[in-house]
């Protein structure tokens, strides 16, 4: 079912746990995510986005996202993510995804305001809630390149409250250290940064890039207002290996369709519902304690 409204965003965030927005580039990607949604029960949105549309195209993988999402009974959200393109947004809105990312990061900070205002307009119009992004991640959205995160590209908390006060966002996506893909040197999140954000601003945090970080890196985000996290690069990575494992056999007989059958618990196939299928080490859909308390990704914290 369509997970509507950011009643799941909010209450996520009041009660520190986080919703997981999982990338999907293709029909096997979008039936991994349900499958381990409806294996969780748990809110998830379903990330098919503006990269992905460049080689599934627009209206395809929008359809099989919205169809997938529609069918399950898990409370699954369809959500555009990056995108810079205003007609691209009011495509997705008026198809029926529920939420979307405008990506004006790249831009000066009046432009990045003057932009996501616009998409707020278009979006809540429908009803669809809005993600934007202020700071600069280093990295891909789609390859991991060993990027590090600068320091001078973070989120300024003053300037975030200024940001979400202009625009009317619903979530703001923050840069604390975080990178796009996987690196060579561990990340290390700026806390005591991300902190100072949430004290300055009323709406739900979004941390991008979480695949790979350490889990006391990750529930310490949560812990101070994150209550969406992206993951892909780890997704991929289950994914090709899934598929790597399966080329020995399925080369010989040019069986296409031993290739999507890496099954349940590979990450291929019709794509599990547990944690290698997902990719996301278990952190994603899996409670995990907390030092002083029981706490967790997507489950309620106790």
């Amino acid at each position: 079912m369509l997970l509507t409204g950011t009643d799941a965003l909010t209450d996520a965030a009041r009660e520190g746990r986080a919703i997981p927005g999982f990338v999907a580039y293709n029909l096997e990607t979008v039936q991994g995510i349900v499958a381990a949604a409806e294996a969780s029960d748990t809110p998830v949105l379903l990330q098919a986005g503006s990269s992905a549309f460049k080689h599934a195209g627009r209206e395809a993988l929008m359809g099989l996202a919205l169809d997938a999402a529609r069918r399950s009974p898990a409370p699954i959200g369809v959500h555009l993510d990056h995108s810079r393109d205003l007609d691209e947004i009011a495509a997705c809105v008026d198809a029926g995804y529920t939420s979307v990312m405008v990506d004006g990061s790249h831009l000066p900070f009046a432009e990045n305001i003057v932009l996501t205002r616009q998409a707020v307009r278009r979006a809540h119009a429908a009803g669809v809630w809005v993600e934007a992004e202020l700071g600069a991640l280093a990295g891909d959205e789609d390859v991991s390149t060993g990027a590090t995160a600068p320091g001078s590209s973070m989120t300024d908390p003053a300037q975030a409250a200024e940001f979400v006060a202009a625009t009317g966002i619903d979530a703001l996506a923050v840069a604390v250290g975080n990178v796009h893909g996987f690196t060579t040197e561990p990340v290390r999140l700026d806390l005591p940064r991300l902190e100072r954000i949430r004290a300055a601003v009323p709406v739900p945090l979004v941390l991008h890039g979480a695949s790979g970080l350490p889990e006391p890196q990750l529930l310490g985000a949560v812990r101070r207002g994150v209550a969406k996290v992206n993951v892909n690069a780890e997704l991929r990575r289950a994914y090709l290996a899934a598929v790597a494992s399966t080329l020995p056999d399925a080369t010989g007989g040019a069986d296409v369709v031993a290739t999507w059958g890496g099954g349940p618990g590979r990450g291929g196939g019709h794509g599990p519902p547990d944690r290698r299928a997902t990719g996301v080490g278990g952190r994603g859909l899996i409670p995990h304690p907390a030092p002083s308390r029981p706490q967790s990704i997507c489950g309620s914290a106790a």
